[in-house]
């Protein structure tokens, strides 16, 4: 059986954007995701320093990160290889990062406690329900997501914008606004907020 490198993995996700099950594929995925896991469960049993954080980060990502990166225990990933983090990022405690489908966070962003990012959707069919959907979520920069957000599938939100605590979003946000609710919905421009 031929063994599918992490690059090629990367770049089919990013290609077919369909996962079935019981194909290679999913085979290597499955085996990328186990060692995240693991990753993910050594980072969140011990007592460590920021710097030894950031290390484990580094190897779970698998992406050198800036001296501005700070991360609060625990978080999770189930796949992590797909995390791309940019400079001076801040992530709170409790955040899940399902990211087969990529999920980019731009410079400055701060992300609140307990935020879900979901790169996969599974089929509606019932009879079809193994097969995986993958979008990204890109958060541009300076993005701030409240603590117990959910991101789904291939949602963008534009620079600088807020999400709500507690909200779920489900379409892209715009550059300079401030969305809430379920589904979030667009709240204010953030001029509004920041002139008050």
């Amino acid at each position: 059986m031929r063994r599918i490198e992490l690059t090629e993995l990367l770049s089919r996700f990013a290609k077919d954007q369909v996962i079935y099950p019981n194909t290679e594929v999913h085979r290597a995925m499955t085996k990328v995701s186990s060692e995240a896991r693991y990753l993910s469960t050594k980072l969140n049993n011990g007592v460590y320093t920021d710097e030894q954080i950031k290390a484990q980060m580094t190897q779970i990502t698998g992406q050198e990160l800036d001296d501005g990166f700070s991360l609060f225990l625990p978080f999770t990933s189930d796949f992590g290889k797909n995390i791309k983090i940019g400079k001076n990022v801040f992530i709170n405690s409790g955040c899940r990062f399902q990211d087969q489908g990529g999920i980019t966070i731009g410079d400055q962003c701060l992300i609140g406690h307990n935020v879900v990012l979901a790169t996969i959707n599974h089929d509606y069919h019932p009879e079809k329900r193994g097969i995986m959907h993958l979008r990204p979520i890109v958060l541009k920069e300076k993005t701030w997501i409240g603590s117990n957000a959910t991101i789904l599938p291939g949602v963008t939100v534009g620079e600088n914008s807020v999400v709500a605590a507690g909200s779920v979003v489900t379409k892209d946000v715009p550059a300079n606004t401030i969305v809430g609710g379920n589904p979030a919905k667009f709240l204010s421009n953030l001029a509004d907020k920041i002139e008050e």
